[in-house]
């Protein structure tokens, strides 16, 4: 995508959507976990709405609290996108691996088959992991984070190698001959680091796209910062605000440039929640209808987010102006400062916790407007070169936003109104690559 056209992607969990009580929504199938067709028809959805690629993060253990919950995760990232691989064209496939747990081979060998039977739409969320109970399905002990960051530097170097080497010409198909493949041309790559290695070669051919766009995910710290800048064409954020997103967008950007490639080969992709409906006050009532009790549970966290006291029977009530002359944002939380900017427009308790103000990602809530201004706003100010989106309900969230949003958002010019490319590379706008990145040396952390 050029320079004036943002990226979109959506977040693919579980079937049903961002908000806990979604599998109960009406018109939601409660199987939609195991129902392939259900994710099939919302990434149909998402790639009419031209989105650039589907995000499937992964935690591979059970939470506590599944009694009252869903899963919350696909129900297995790289088989589950195959298959909606097939039922699309053009829509790209980010699946989560954790480079802790897997070995290089397994890795290179899925993700490029992926990128291979999508005709290039492949994209790698290469994450490390130190969850105990993820660990302990490993049969693990949750390992220190420099060796983590480590074996992450060296996986990912090793699992570039291996889809370099099957070479661009090795594959001759040569039926009149009976020559098959060049075997001078698939070379092992006999890479040996500190925690992982492998010999390949890997015997796979390249995709459309050459390989696979690896990704990164979470907050800037020095050792994600290390990997982003020196492997990642994307990385997918966690933030708050205008300025946090800016600060932290400069410091991905900035990592690159010290890997020594140019910062517009990374993508600063940033979390948003949706709720698309005719008005801000049908939008909160469906939010209120689908979330339940939960939105009573966080009393007491908005409370400590504004440094006021609040009481359950003023859930139905807006904060009081002694409250209101009272309240600040925490320092300690992000989400403060907007759930304080929200208390002030006179709403009520579970109006404010309807806004997602404790949410994962910022939230939109209301008309196409208000979704479409957010984005732009956020992606003229240069906090963003495109955003994941995670719809409250997936079964008609998606379309309502595709239909709505979307033609808001190519009629200010920023939005593409077709797909640049066939390929995932194309449609983000970065360059492609095959084997190891040249620029990149060293695989030590920094």
């Amino acid at each position: 995508m050029t320079k004036n056209n943002l990226i979109l992607g959506m977040a693919l969990t579980d079937g049903y959507g961002n908000l806990r009580g979604a599998w109960r929504a009406p018109n939601v199938d409660p199987s939609n976990y195991v129902n392939i067709e259900a994710n099939i028809r919302y990434a149909q959805a998402a790639e009419r709405g031209k989105f650039a690629f589907l995000f499937t993060p992964d935690f591979p253990a059970v939470r506590a609290d599944v009694e009252r919950a869903p899963i919350s995760n696909i129900i297995e990232p790289l088989i589950s996108l195959t298959a909606i691989s097939q039922a699309t064209s053009r829509i790209g496939f980010v699946a989560t691996g954790s480079t802790t747990f897997q070995e290089p081979f397994n890795q290179a060998r899925q993700f490029k088959a992926l990128d291979v039977l999508s005709h290039g739409r492949a994209g790698w969320n290469a994450v490390t992991t130190s969850d105990p109970a993820v660990a302990a399905n490993y049969g693990r002990p949750v390992a220190e984070r420099t060796e983590r960051y480590q074996r992450a530097h060296e996986s990912i170097q090793i699992v570039q190698a291996l889809w370099g080497s099957w070479e661009k010409e090795a594959w001759i198909k040569d039926q009149a001959s009976g020559r098959f493949a060049d075997p001078s041309k698939l070379k092992p790559i006999n890479l040996q680091g500190e925690y992982v290695a492998s010999r390949g070669p890997l015997p796979i051919p390249p995709s459309e796209q050459g390989q696979p766009v690896i990704f990164t995910s979470g907050g800037p710290s020095p050792h994600l910062l290390s990997i982003a800048g020196r492997y990642a064409s994307g990385f997918i954020s966690e933030v708050w605000t205008i300025e946090e997103a800016r600060a932290q967008r400069a410091m991905v950007r900035r990592a690159a440039e010290e890997a020594g490639r140019d910062p517009d080969e990374i993508k600063y992709i940033v979390g948003l929640m949706t709720t698309v409906a005719p008005s801000v006050r049908e939008g909160l009532d469906r939010r209120i209808a689908i979330a339940g009790d939960t939105l009573t549970a966080q009393v007491p966290h908005l409370a400590a987010m504004l440094g006021v006291q609040l009481q359950h029977s003023q859930l139905d009530q807006p904060l009081t102006p002694e409250q209101l002359a009272a309240a600040q944002a925490s320092p300690m939380d992000p989400r403060s400062g907007p759930a304080l900017e929200v208390a002030r427009q006179g709403w009520t308790v579970r109006d404010i916790l309807a806004h997602g103000v404790i949410d994962y990602h910022p939230v939109t809530v209301g008309p196409a407007e208000v979704h479409a201004d957010h984005l732009q706003e956020w992606f003229e100010a240069g906090a963003a070169d495109g955003f994941w989106l995670s719809p409250d309900v997936y079964e008609d969230g998606v379309d309502a936003f595709v239909d709505h949003v979307v033609p808001l958002l190519q009629e200010r010019g920023i939005y593409p109104t077709e797909y640049p490319g066939r390929t995932l590379r194309e449609n983000l706008g970065v360059p492609e690559l095959y084997g190891l990145d040249p620029r990149v040396t060293s695989g030590e952390d920094s």
